[in-house]
């Protein structure tokens, strides 16, 4: 029996919408430059996160998750590509180990070689959408519709000027492939104060709404900026934490999390909605009295202590995910690119090696994977890695043993003379070693002589051989311009008439839009 091409086509088109609607949609929160020690889950004494605490509850908190670099830009492409940043090119080789952005003097981006979370989830029919911070370059070639994404409304956190509480720095808002404003004029950010984020969490909930009014999967990557200097709360936020204007800004990320979470209940899609909740690097102590809390750990963001990469993380998937749990399986940005896949069915390409690895068996059945490393990296060296229980620095910010147990002359705004040091140390013959389960502020190094420290440091030894063995670093995308001349503007510029193109005038250095 054959049936008419009709009755085909709307066969497999229900088909399709069916299978579509039972596909998992995804959510990841990636905040910036917030500390794992402030949620009140991992122990803020202020106790004002009541949403992200409930989620916790709800869900499962992994206290031992990093980020893939202690700075933005490396550590946001490594959670959409699932690869360390020395692979996907988000580093420089402009100095031994020096870290990179991607502001003014940087001309690369994410390459066209590198795939994005978005552009594989595309295959299974699902609409991705990032809002807020992208930061993987600013020129048209780099931007999220050019890698997967179907949306856009945020900022390539491109620094076209000062950047500070006292400027009013051009830094372009974009809606899909177009400039449509400014921060801090069409947007404005004044004297900490700003309704961006209340926009960000009405971004985001339109979406959910549309795509499940549309019975579409969806990808939402909500990447808000608040908690990176210079700080902003809308006004009903403000003065209404104790730890002033930072508190202020966490406790409306907390609402808009809360808000965003009773969204898919109100929806009745939470239990097919898995969320993770975490930061792209921990908190920037060079901010000081603006910034947030690393908790128990060693320096911040920059660094690649673990106040610098520790995150606060937490995963959500009522119905899949048991609630109340805690795992102290090894994670990082780069295992939720592999997650994620897991969780939709997408086998990632073979033809390049991923650091990413599912942590489905830990969050839904508990199970540890034991052998699981995490390498820290500074530009293009690596620094440290963690195996186990164990920390091993090969290179530090100190010039003596003395002076690290001290905390003098490494972590960046907080040694004693409140001087930015990046004077390195090389500990590579005789690494140094830290049980982060008895000592997890980093004061006390293993003695090299005891039996201890010989037993642990075969099995990391090993494990860095094995990694550096299938190490090809990608091209280098952060390093200082030179002779490039910068000469562009942001798609949409001109019809706004707020950015204009700067004149070669001198080839050798990098000019950019003012």
């Amino acid at each position: 029996m054959q049936f008419p091409n009709f009755i085909l086509y709307f066969l497999l088109n229900w088909l399709t919408i069916s299978y579509a609607s039972q596909q998992p949609n995804i959510i990841v929160m990636l905040m910036d430059d917030m500390g794992w020690g402030d949620l009140g889950v991992y122990g803020q004494p202020a106790k004002e996160t009541p949403n992200l605490d409930k989620m916790a509850s709800d869900g499962i908190l992994l206290p031992d998750f990093y980020s893939g670099n202690p700075l933005c830009s490396p550590s946001r492409a490594s959670l959409l590509t699932g690869r360390l940043p020395i692979r996907n090119g988000f580093y420089t080789t402009n100095a031994h180990a020096r870290n990179g952005y991607t502001p003014q003097v940087i001309v690369g981006g994410i390459q066209d070689s590198e795939v994005l979370l978005p552009k594989l989830l595309r295959t299974k029919g699902y609409r991705s959408k990032i809002i807020g911070k992208w930061h993987l370059g600013h020129q048209p070639q780099f931007l999220p519709l050019k890698h997967g994404f179907d949306e856009f409304f945020g900022s390539t956190n491109c620094h076209f000027g000062p950047y500070d509480n006292k400027a009013t720095p051009n830094i372009p808002v974009f809606r899909d492939d177009a400039m449509i404003g400014r921060y801090y004029e069409d947007f404005p950010v004044k004297k900490g104060v700003s309704n961006l984020t209340q926009i960000f969490i009405e971004e985001g909930l339109k979406f959910i709404e549309k795509e499940q009014s549309a019975d579409q999967p969806f990808f939402l990557y909500w990447a808000p900026d608040a908690t990176h200097t210079p700080l902003y709360a809308s006004q009903a936020f403000q003065g209404t934490s104790q730890r002033g204007l930072y508190g202020d800004v966490v406790r409306e990320l907390d609402s808009g999390v809360g808000r965003i979470l009773s969204k898919l209940k109100e929806l009745k899609i939470e239990n097919n909605t898995f969320v993770l909740f975490t930061s792209d690097n921990g908190a920037a102590l060079v901010s000081r009295v603006q910034g947030g809390s690393n908790g128990p750990f060693l320096c911040g963001k920059e660094t690649t202590y673990e106040g610098g990469m520790r995150e606060p993380t937490i995963a959500w998937w009522p119905g899949k995910i048991s609630a109340g749990k805690v795992s102290h399986q090894l994670g990082s940005v780069m295992d939720i690119f592999s997650t994620v896949l897991d969780i939709v069915g997408i086998d990632a390409p073979t033809d390049r090696i991923y650091d990413g690895r599912s942590l489905l068996p830990a969050l839904l059945d508990g199970q540890i994977d034991s052998k699981k490393a995490i390498f820290y990296y500074r530009g293009n060296e690596m620094m440290a890695v963690r195996q186990g229980l164990y920390k091993a620095h090969y290179w530090t910010w100190t010039n003596s043993i003395s002076e690290f147990i001290k905390g003098i002359n490494f972590c960046r705004g907080e040694n004693v003379t409140g001087v930015m040091t990046h004077e390195q140390t090389n500990h590579t013959a005789q690494p140094l070693l830290f049980h982060l389960g008895r000592d997890p502020g980093e004061k006390y190094p293993i003695k090299s002589t005891s039996t201890e420290y010989k037993q642990a440091i075969v099995d990391i030894i090993s494990v860095v051989a094995d990694h550096k063995a299938n190490l090809k670093p990608g091209t280098p995308q952060l390093n200082v311009c030179d002779n490039a001349v910068m000469n562009w503007a942001p798609p949409g510029c001109d019809k706004i008439n707020r950015c204009l193109k700067a004149p070669a005038s001198n080839p050798k250095k990098c000019t950019w839009p003012h």
